[in-house]
């Protein structure tokens, strides 16, 4: 799959087929619209292309309520690989890009740049300045400039598809409700970093997971879940949490036990799959408590694995 960032100004040789959108965690119904672009592009003999923004235009346009990332760029990237397109043009979104038309942009990076012969909408895309650029703004532009406008509906069952819904799944602990609108098991990819060895100590030595600046986190508890390492999905205890037990300073942690591991992960990315809230955060009247509690929990995860069969593209790596 081809990457085209800001730095890279030349056209491409052929046509595309082109969706737009931030694509934040790539649930079912962006995929089910890229379905559309992929098959629509092999038709044409088309690229089948996508424009993301990174990072979220919101960020950059009205900071203090912008939403949380449901996955990092590097997992949407490989994510669009895994569903079949050919090429994704990043749009790094900051102030000067905050601040171009609709007009200019779809004139620079669709046509000129992209060559778009058709551009696949959902009901809910806008970009450019004041976000005046819409499926109403591409269908008046393209007929004036070559490329036509497929508009999509909805996808979703009782509840239409969005990347908020799954945000909100997340808020609650319900990682099962996240993985059905994911069409996957939420994954948390960040890199391993030393802690306190506080885990290490107790007999359960953790990964601790550093993130990124706007990663989205299930709620606060204790869950079961899978980790990536070595070439095969592990079984993980997960912790997402401030640790009441001992010293809370106010931090979120996420920190990962992997039964029967004794490799060294330090200065490794991991993924880590999130498949049931197992108990809150919680605090026990001594340390003897807790272990017991941990084990228990370790032992409930174990199960829990038995039942995860990582069939879904974005999962076989």
């Amino acid at each position: 799959m081809r990457i085209i960032t800001d730095t890279d100004t030349a056209a491409v040789a052929t046509s595309s087929v082109v969706a737009l959108g931030t694509f934040d965690g790539i649930h079912k119904g962006h995929q089910e619209l890229l379905a559309i672009v992929v098959a629509m592009a092999r038709e044409r003999n088309a690229h089948a292309t996508v424009i993301t923004f990174d990072p979220h235009p919101a960020s950059v346009i009205a900071p203090d309520r912008a939403p949380l990332d449901v996955a990092t760029l590097s997992q949407r990237l490989e994510w669009f690989a895994a569903l079949g397109i050919d090429q994704v043009r990043i749009v790094h979104f900051d102030a000067r890009a905050a601040a171009e038309s609709a007009v200019d942009f779809t004139q620079r990076v669709l046509v000129d740049q992209l060559h778009a012969e058709v551009v696949v909408t959902g009901d809910d895309t806008h970009f450019g300045k004041d976000r005046l650029g819409d499926a109403t703004f591409l269908e008046s532009y393209g007929a004036t400039t070559g490329f036509s406008v497929v508009r999509c509906p909805s996808f979703g069952d009782s509840e239409r598809f969005s990347s908020s819904s799954v945000r909100a799944a997340l808020n609650h602990g319900d990682v099962e409700t996240a993985a059905t609108l994911l069409g996957r098991p939420f994954v948390l990819r960040g890199d391993i970093v030393h802690g306190d060895h506080r885990g290490r100590e107790l007999g359960y030595p953790t990964a601790n997971m550093s993130l990124a600046p706007r990663q989205a986190l299930p709620a606060l508890g204790i869950y079961a879940g899978a980790a990536f390492v070595e070439g095969e999905w592990r079984c993980a205890a997960i912790s997402v949490g401030r640790r009441p037990q001992f010293y809370d300073n106010g931090f979120v942690l996420v920190e990962v036990y992997l039964p029967g591991f004794s490799g060294d992960l330090y200065g490794l990315t991991l993924d880590v799959a999130f498949l049931a809230h197992l108990r809150p955060e919680m605090t026990f009247d001594g340390v003897d408590g807790l272990l017991v509690q941990m084990a228990a929990d370790v032992e409930t995860a174990k199960e829990i694995l038995t039942t995860f069969a990582p069939a879904s593209p974005f999962l076989l790596r």
